[in-house]
């Protein structure tokens, strides 16, 4: 199927790589206007992709934990486009797997402020638009991490977690306005963020162990996790509100176990 969302207005951060590129071209494929949005100047290439392919795009840098920005975002978007229909918020940052005691506050806010503030940011943002017409689809980016121990380092782990609460408070919140919020929690997938775990794993010759504790025994690929962003945004998810949806090869399906035993 193509054009899932033809006639609609999108947002996406964190757009010059990894799942943010891949959900722009894909929207932009699948007939969305697209305010494709990062800190790095890549996010212009690929706004001439999607406009090279016959779609329409616009390109923005910035910093998504500056609310003025935010703002101006989407109204980038109405201006720009006439309406702002889908929002997907994200942009996100690691921070690493530095070791418990070794830990900062200054760790904590840099990590919280662009993982967790802007998702927030952007929501209320993107919503106070989108009530205005009833309607709207709100996506953010969390991770398996969120779910529970063993997929990121501490702060980036609490970050993701309160994305899923976000989330689902804010459906909650936005309750009878039209306008839904979700979230998708990746697994291991390869992106500009987990690129040197995936270097490091083919300098070794050991790339074919990654993603080896999944049912699906591999690691993703960004166009996997844009394809749900999609599905999400166009109105085949119009009774999914609230959720926080696992892409992560059934990793998180099970508990620790070695396999063929029980205990």
């Amino acid at each position: 199927m193509m054009n899932r969302l033809a006639g609609k207005v999108a947002i996406v951060t964190g757009a010059a790589s990894g799942i943010g590129r891949a959900a722009t071209e894909l929207f932009g494929r699948e007939g969305a206007r697209v305010v494709a949005v990062d800190l790095s100047d890549n996010v212009e290439a690929v706004v001439r992709g999607v406009v090279d392919g016959g779609g329409e795009a616009v390109a923005m840098m910035g910093d998504v934990s500056d609310g003025a920005f935010v703002s101006e975002i989407v109204d980038t978007a109405v201006d720009r486009f006439g309406a702002l229909d889908v929002a997907f918020a994200n942009a996100g940052i690691s921070g690493g797997l530095v070791p418990f005691f070794d830990l900062t506050v200054d760790d904590w806010n840099r990590i919280l402020r662009v993982n967790l503030v802007a998702p927030f940011l952007m929501v209320q943002a993107a919503a106070r638009e989108m009530v205005k017409h009833g309607r709207g689809s709100i996506i953010c980016t969390a991770s398996v991490a969120g779910l529970r121990f063993g997929a990121g380092g501490m702060p980036y782990s609490a970050s993701k977690a309160g994305v899923i609460s976000l989330v689902q408070t804010a459906a909650n919140q936005l309750a009878g306005t039209g306008v839904r919020v979700n979230a998708i929690c990746p697994g291991l997938t390869e992106t500009g963020m987990t690129q040197p775990l995936f270097d490091s794993a083919r300098a070794r010759g050991t790339d074919h162990k990654l993603g080896q504790l999944n049912p699906l025994k591999r690691a993703a690929n960004p166009g996997e996790i844009a394809q749900v962003a999609l599905f999400l945004a166009s109105d085949d998810a119009s009774y999914i509100d609230g959720q926080a949806i696992a892409v992560d090869g059934g990793l998180s399906s099970s508990h620790p176990v070695v396999p063929g035993k029980m205990a």
